[in-house]
């Protein structure tokens, strides 16, 4: 009996960041059926209310609820503001939920680099990329110290080219202090298209997250199965 493909849902804030996620499967999980899912007024609120509140988590929820229920057997949140969110739906529901970047960070921290920068270009995706590595160190990285600098470049945000986002990246790392780090890391799916660039210019390596995460769901989901979702509540 031939198994079905999986279905693997995204939920997305933006939809550039859901374009580079569906690039990402299409390169590295192509036998997965993709479930995409856009509220493009996540990320604006967040910003407008000075981060994640009660009620944006709840709705959150109800997305993550909305796609399980539909039979997805597993998720990626594309959107790294809302990462802290994967922790509660970790506990209501067994199957995998992964973070926009939890598997960069992992990557990054077991890695050789030794002064590693975050650069993001909204500002809620600076503390939730610190939050996730902070979490992940005593786990990944407890024998070996590490040195993160954070820098944000908002004028990223509006670049037109991925060169141009490049070096406005460049210019916030270098006024973050952060030129000599060995590795750079993007906060944001949206930064994807620069990270050649950016590598050029600063001649270190530059990881983004959508691939790691695809990769990562891919062996969860083929080698060992997928898993059912159990029966979980989310508030309204």
């Amino acid at each position: 009996m031939i198994e079905p493909p999986p279905l693997v849902a995204m939920i997305h804030a933006v939809p550039t960041g859901a374009r580079i996620a569906q690039e990402a499967f299409a390169r590295e999980f192509p036998q997965a059926t993709v479930w995409n899912v856009l509220d493009d007024r996540l990320l604006d609120d967040a910003l407008g209310a000075g981060g994640l509140t009660d009620a944006l988590r709840r709705r959150m929820l109800r997305l993550i609820a909305h796609v399980l229920d539909g039979g997805a057997q597993g998720l990626l949140l594309t959107c790294s503001s809302y990462g802290a969110v994967v922790d509660t739906a970790r506990t209501l529901w067994d199957v995998p939920v992964l973070k926009s970047d939890e598997a960069m960070f992992k990557a990054a921290l077991t890695g050789p680099f030794e002064r590693i920068a975050v650069v993001a270009s909204t500002p809620p995706a600076v503390p939730a990329a610190m939050a996730q590595l902070e979490a992940l160190i005593p786990a990944v990285r407890a024998d070996r110290p590490v040195d993160i600098v954070t820098a944000l470049a908002e004028a990223a945000a509006d670049a037109d080219s991925a060169e141009a986002t490049a070096r406005h990246l460049a210019d916030a790392l270098g006024a973050a202090g952060a030129a000599d780090a060995d590795a750079v890391l993007l906060a944001q799916y949206s930064l994807a298209p620069a990270r050649g660039p950016l590598a050029e210019l600063l001649g270190v390596p530059v990881l983004d997250g959508a691939g790691a995460a695809v990769r990562e769901l891919r062996g969860l989901l083929t080698g060992g199965g997928g898993r059912t979702a159990t029966a979980a509540t989310v508030a309204p």
